[in-house]
C-alpha cells in the first residue's frame, strides 16, 4: 500500500498513468465497451465502476488546462444533447475534482475514434450504458514535480 494513492490504482495502472506524456489521453470505459479489441494498451479495472476509476485517476493525474477541453464523456444514445443518470454523475464528479474545466459530451461519431486512438483504455465493470470518459493529461512544471 502507498500513502495518498487510491488502492484501485494497482502497479500496472500506475505504470500506465506514469508512462503517459503531455497531451496523451486515457479512456475509461463501461463494461459493454469492446476495450480489448480497441485498445493500444489495456488496463483492467474489473469490479469497479467508471465514477470510482475516474475519481482515482484524477487524484494523481494532472489535466491539461492549456487546451479548450481535457474532459470528454459519452452521451445518452450517442447524442450530445441527451444525458442519463450516469452522465449527471460524471459531470458532478468533474465539477468537484476539476472545477472550472469544460466537460465536452461527444457523439458516438466523435467518441469512438478518439477512444481507439487513446494512449490506453481502462476497462471497468460499469453496468450503465454510454458511460465512457476520456481524460487528457497535462505537463507538470518543474515546481509541481
Amino acid at each position: 500500500m502507498l500513502i495518498g494513492i487510491p488502492p484501485l490504482l494497482g502497479p500496472d495502472f500506475l505504470a500506465t498513468l506514469r508512462g503517459m506524456g503531455h497531451g496523451d489521453e486515457i479512456a475509461i470505459v463501461d463494461g459493454n465497451y469492446p476495450a480489448l479489441d480497441h485498445a493500444r494498451r489495456l488496463v483492467r479495472a474489473d469490479g469497479h465502476g467508471v465514477l470510482a476509476v475516474v475519481q482515482a485517476v484524477l487524484t494523481v493525474m494532472p489535466l491539461d488546462r492549456a487546451v479548450p477541453a481535457a474532459l470528454f464523456r459519452s452521451s445518452l444514445h450517442n447524442d450530445p444533447t441527451r444525458t442519463g443518470e450516469i452522465h449527471a454523475g460524471i459531470d458532478r464528479l468533474f465539477a468537484r475534482m476539476a472545477p472550472g474545466m469544460t466537460v465536452v459530451p461527444l457523439s458516438g461519431e466523435a467518441l469512438y475514434p478518439r477512444i481507439r486512438s487513446a494512449y490506453a483504455i481502462v476497462a471497468t465493470s460499469e453496468p450503465a450504458l454510454f458511460a465512457n470518459v476520456i481524460l487528457r493529461k497535462a505537463a507538470l512544471s518543474p515546481s509541481q514535480t
